[in-house]
């Protein structure tokens, strides 16, 4: 088989969380060009379906099915809304994601943990095992979680947002060395700093940026369109050995 055609996921069924903007919305047309019948969802029924049309207008098969990421319900629903309408789900990107603070530890109330790990870590474990029967019976699957260089490296008011996206990255391998077995194979990706409404703050500020074009060695920040070849990457069957693996698209900035 030609490498080009690895890459195919004609006939793939993938659901895409928080994919009405952002890292999401460019990871789920990326998987859609490539062939996948893409599920786009957000909390949002009029995003979701205002992007699948977009989608749908330039050739791809998509359909908009909103969720809560944080209600186990509309979890639940989601995938199970997949399953009737596609047969079952081939690839799960868990891209949905919070931060509603920028504060040192000290500073973050329980009720705002309990939210950050609800939707940034329950959540994805949540997705995953409604996903599970699924990829099983194939013996195929692939799950991509969209963590974070936070996991990895803390930042001073990103603490809590760090924890979460560590506890993600151990999460991924755990599935990665338990279902391996099943043939599902999970990854995570960690973004550095993207142009997206959720990080606007942080590069909408000039004192920022100009620290990330002194100390990054690629010197700017990206478009969330330079996460969406990972993500193609890690779902096709070019990545067939590829599982565990916690990929950096960060400009660098494990290096400084």
């Amino acid at each position: 088989m030609s490498v080009k055609k690895l890459f195919d996921l004609e006939g793939k069924v993938a659901v895409v969380t928080g994919s009405s903007k952002g890292i999401g919305k460019a990871i789920a047309e990326a998987l859609a060009e490539y062939g996948a019948k893409v599920i786009v969802s957000s909390r949002s029924q009029e995003a979701v379906d205002a992007v699948a049309e977009e989608f749908k207008a330039k050739g791809y098969e998509a359909t908009g099915i909103a969720c809560h990421v944080g209600d186990e319900d509309q979890r639940q629903a989601l995938i199970q809304k997949t399953v009737a309408l596609y047969g079952g789900v081939d690839i799960l990107v868990n891209n949905a994601a919070t931060n509603p603070v920028f504060s040192p530890l000290e500073g973050i109330e329980n009720n705002v943990f309990d939210k950050i790990m609800d939707v940034n870590v329950k959540a994805c474990f949540s997705f995953a095992k409604h996903c599970f029967p699924f990829m099983k019976e194939k013996k195929n699957g692939s799950i991509i979680n969209i963590a974070s260089v936070e996991g990895m490296k803390p930042s001073l008011g990103l603490g809590l947002y760090g924890v979460s996206k560590s506890a993600l990255i151990m999460l991924t391998q755990s599935q990665a060395s338990e279902w391996g077995k099943y043939g599902i194979r999970s990854n995570a990706i960690c973004p550095g700093l993207i142009k997206t409404k959720f990080s606007k703050a942080l590069w909408s500020n000039e004192h920022i940026m100009k620290q990330v074009e002194s100390h990054l060695p690629l010197q700017r920040a990206a478009d969330p369109t330079e996460i969406a070849g990972l993500a193609v990457y890690l779902a096709s069957q070019a990545s067939s050995y590829t599982t565990g693996a916690v990929v950096n698209a960060d400009g660098g900035h494990m290096l400084t």
